[in-house]
């Protein structure tokens, strides 16, 4: 996959695209991540990349000329001679909240542009390359590098040959629907906190049914709005029946 990144503050991007797995998916040559300085773009002496809104207003607006013409280059191709078809995403808390759907959806792609905004906004005109505009949650940024990085985090991961145990992706809470159930590891007695007897009990078809009964209940008790349960297995139902009357009673 390549991925081009917009931005006015590379630094920010530059450290967290190098380290972890999404370095290793760089080095490993999985990914290709570029980014681009559209200050560099800017055909103002100053280098000005901003100015104020027509009709007025406070703050001030990203002008269309300096992105898209670094958007243009990005792609090797001419303004005039328009844009090859990908998708373009447009870090906004106005666009579509991103969830795991979304990343799976971005994962199949062959090519990601993100172009990150600062100050009160982007001119409309720039959103004539943008194919999908995402917000990460109700909030404001100072700018569009932080919910960037997210996203390709997100993303990335889900690429075959990315983690080193391909079968971590689908486990993961929201993969599946669900929130992920709890897990342990050694010592099995952690200063008196012992690890629940069937994870040591060697029934793979017992744990198998305690791991989705406490990510029902996980899911349950945290993020209810999570759980559809038209989707529910017969199975499902039942463990989620067994959690409710178990809570009522605490």
């Amino acid at each position: 996959m390549k991925i081009d990144i917009l931005s006015l503050f590379p630094e920010i991007l530059k450290g967290p695209l190098s380290e972890s797995i999404i370095g290793k998916a760089v080095e490993n040559k999985i990914v290709n991540i570029d980014i681009t300085n559209f200050r560099d773009f800017s055909t103002n002496k100053h280098h000005n990349v901003d100015d104020t809104p027509f009709g007025g207003g406070a703050g001030m607006l990203l002008k269309p000329q300096p992105m898209l013409d670094a958007f243009a280059h990005t792609q090797q191709v001419s303004v005039e001679q328009g844009y090859p078809t990908g998708r373009v995403i447009l870090t906004d808390p106005a666009g579509k909240r991103f969830e795991e759907s979304d990343a799976v959806d971005l994962a199949k792609e062959d090519h990601l542009t993100f172009l990150c905004g600062h100050y009160e906004g982007f001119d409309e005109r720039i959103k004539s390359v943008v194919t999908d505009e995402y917000s990460i949650g109700d909030f404001v940024l100072t700018g569009g590098e932080l919910p960037a990085l997210v996203m390709i985090d997100a993303t990335v991961r889900l690429i075959k040959g990315v983690l080193g145990n391909q079968e971590s992706a689908p486990d993961d809470s929201f993969s599946t629907g669900l929130l992920e159930y709890p897990q342990y590891t050694r010592p099995a007695d952690f200063r008196g906190s012992k690890v629940p007897p069937v994870l040591t009990s060697g029934d793979h078809q017992k744990i198998a049914d305690w791991r989705q009964k406490e990510s029902l209940r996980k899911t349950y008790l945290r993020r209810p709005d999570l759980i559809d349960y038209d989707k529910l297995s017969k199975k499902q139902k039942e463990l989620l029946a067994d959690v409710k009357i178990e809570e009522e009673k605490k």
